[in-house]
């Protein structure tokens, strides 16, 4: 965890001692988390930086010592299983939707933690959100569910799975390299035709 990671996490538990009652609302509280970070004296986020660096220690030297599973080498990658482009999309949890619309809103009040920190904070907000809030993508999450069954169902008896609905943004490179894969798909009939075209033209010959 980042120094800013190990302040934030001091700042929610000393809210809850003073505040055990009081709901926490995320965005004021990690602005106000930031807004106090900025204004701190090196001195004063000394504390959190050796909390920092012990982790780092810690986790060297937990992986110093682990021992990978037999038959896989210590650093090396697992192999990837080739994956149907045809095969529907898996659902996303509740939490997984809470997250895509929540993932924006840490990085900006955490600009300076890592992947892992913006996880766990993600997972901490979801502990904390009210029963309504979980309700409602707890209710995403079963309409996604019920996409996925009914693709999969098309998919097994041989149907393409209709097109996808939208889904939560994806990048713009991925975006760029499935319309060209779409057209690529667009330019193969036209090639077919073209050399059907020309078989009709030999027979003529002949």
């Amino acid at each position: 965890m980042s120094a800013y990671a190990f302040f934030v996490q001091t700042c929610r538990e000393e809210h809850k001692k003073k505040h055990p009652d009081e709901s926490v609302v995320f965005a004021e509280f990690s602005r106000r988390c930031a807004d106090r970070w900025k204004t701190m004296s090196e001195k004063e986020k000394q504390r959190f930086h050796g909390m920092a660096e012990k982790d780092k220690k810690r986790y060297e030297s937990e992986m110093a010592n682990y021992k990978p599973p037999k038959g896989q080498e210590k650093g090396s990658k697992k192999r990837k299983r080739t994956k149907d482009p045809n095969a529907p999309k898996r659902s996303l949890s509740a939490f997984f939707w809470f997250s895509n619309d929540e993932r924006p809103k840490v990085k900006e009040t955490m600009p300076d933690s890592t992947v892992g920190d913006v996880a766990k904070e993600l997972g901490r907000r979801w502990n904390d959100v009210t029963p309504e809030t979980k309700s409602k993508y707890e209710a995403l999450a079963a309409k996604d569910k019920a996409r996925y069954m009914k693709e999969v169902k098309a998919y097994k008896g041989g149907a393409a799975p209709p097109k996808k609905t939208k889904a939560p943004a994806k990048s713009k490179k991925k975006a760029a390299d499935s319309d060209e894969e779409d057209e690529e798909d667009e330019e193969e009939p036209a090639e077919a035709e073209e050399e059907d075209e020309e078989e009709e033209e030999e027979d003529d010959d002949e």
